[in-house]
Parts: C-alpha cells; structure tokens; sequence
C-alpha cells in the first residue's frame, strides 16, 4: 500500500485533525485528538469499547458536533454548520456496522440514490458504474433484490459500492463486520483488502486484529478519549509502547492475513 509522496519527499495530508475535542454532557469522550491522513493511507483505529473510535469518525463526518480543535478535508474544515458542508461530506464516504438501505428500494436503487438525487449526476452514467462495481463485489445479480433478500455479507457490500458511486476522497468504516458471522466477515473484509491495494485513503474501525495487522499502513490505539500509540502495525503488535496497549493486545491470539490480489479495472 503506497502513500502518495510531494516532489519534496514529503506525504500529502488528505486529512488533518488538530487537536478536537469532543463531549457528551460533562463526559470526555475525545480530548485533544490530533491525526494526520496521508493520500492513500490506510489507517486503523483500535481499542476497548467505548473508547471513542466511533465517536470519531462520526466527528470526521460532521455528524457530531465538536465543541473544540478542527477537521480540515485538503485545507477546508469540516464545519457542522458551514455552508460547504454538504460538498464537503459527499468526499468523506462512511459505512456503517449497521448497513443503513433503504428496505423499500432495490440494491440499485440504494445505491443510485445520492449520486442522483445530491450529486445531480446522470442517472444512466451512475448505474452503469454501479453495476460494474456490483459485479467487483460479486453481487451483479443482486441489482434488482431488495435488503431483505441479502444476507449481512451481501448487504455490507451494497454498503460499500454505496459509498463508493459518491466518488469519496476518504472512506470511513465503523465496525462493518461487527453483526456478521465469520463466512461473512471474511467476504467484506476481501473487499476492504481490495480497496486498500487499489490505494484508498481509509480509516477503519476494527474489533478484527487479525484483519488490522495485515491492511494498516498504521495503527492508532485509542483509549480513555486519547491516542495512546500511532504506530506500524509491526511495531504496535511486536512492540507495543504503552502497558495499556500490552494489556490489550494480551487477549487476542494473532495470524496475520495476506490480502487478496486487486481486481483488474
């Protein structure tokens, strides 16, 4: 996985969290979250529940407000209340553990849906890359299904094309694989793999360690609202810095999984 690089050598920043702030009430739950995103980057976010990762993402979404710091999207911050917002969000693609389709509309109507109706794009041009990239997933014919016809690995894969017909600069996955059992888990996470080779810009959201050593370009451990450890993936599962981030990793057993080829354009 390639990290797009300056003429100077240096890493292109998509993304930049500076210092945010985030409460519930008088409760905490991110304090001080500084984070920069490189172009291509994939980043995996891990830690006990309850520790903030979601809360995150949903920040970096603007579906949360902050109520300190700043979230730039190549320079421009991510203002809850800005008027850019909307353009602003439609480049910030997220998936949710929770699928989110509509019942009543097919597969592909799901997915035409917000290129269409936001993005005001030709109906036509979307769904043939739409079902193209239906076909990459292996749903091609699931176009006209509807939710209720799929199953949880099949839904999630929906999620995701979703997301990707919006022409997303980053992509957001929260805990995608949380619900599904492990034949399904392993069907998503081959997609996941996929686009981190084709060099997407991600922050995942993983209970799945296995999963995280192998896709992450790096790890960032959360815990108690703070990073505790931004690190390689080798050198957070070998050698952990912190004693919080050993106990953690104490409870799982690792085998590291080698990622599917990419699939030809």
């Amino acid at each position: 996985m390639a990290v797009r690089v300056l003429a100077d050598n240096q890493p292109e920043t998509l993304l930049s969290i500076e210092n945010i702030v985030k409460k519930f009430g008088d409760n905490t739950v991110l304090n001080d979250i500084s984070l920069q995103v490189h172009k291509g980057e994939v980043i995996v976010i891990i830690g006990p529940s309850g520790c903030g990762k979601s809360t995150l993402l949903r920040c970096i979404n603007a579906l949360e407000p902050i109520q300190g710091g700043q979230i730039k999207l190549n320079g421009q911050t991510i203002d809850p209340n800005g008027k850019d917002l909307t353009e602003l969000r439609q480049k910030v693609g997220m998936v949710f553990q929770s699928y989110d389709l509509f019942p009543h509309l097919s597969v592909i109507d799901n997915i035409l849906l917000a290129p269409c109706k936001v993005q005001k794009r030709d109906r036509a041009q979307v769904k043939e890359e739409a079902l193209a990239l239906l076909a990459r997933v292996g749903l091609q014919d699931k176009a006209e299904s509807f939710p209720r016809e799929l199953s949880g690995g099949q839904k999630q894969r929906v999620a995701i094309v979703r997301a990707l017909c919006m022409h997303p600069e980053v992509l957001l996955f929260d805990e995608v694989t949380a619900a599904l059992d492990p034949e399904m888990v392993r069907e998503v996470l081959d997609v996941v793999l996929q686009l981190a080779a084709q060099g997407r810009t991600m922050l995942i959201v993983t209970h799945e360690m296995q999963f995280a050593k192998a896709i992450a370009d790096r790890i960032i451990f959360l815990d108690g609202g703070k990073i505790l450890e931004d690190a390689p993936p080798e050198q957070f599962f070998n050698h952990p810095q912190t004693e919080r981030a050993q106990q953690f990793l104490n409870i799982f057993e690792f085998e590291v999984v080698k990622p599917h080829p990419a699939p030809q354009a």
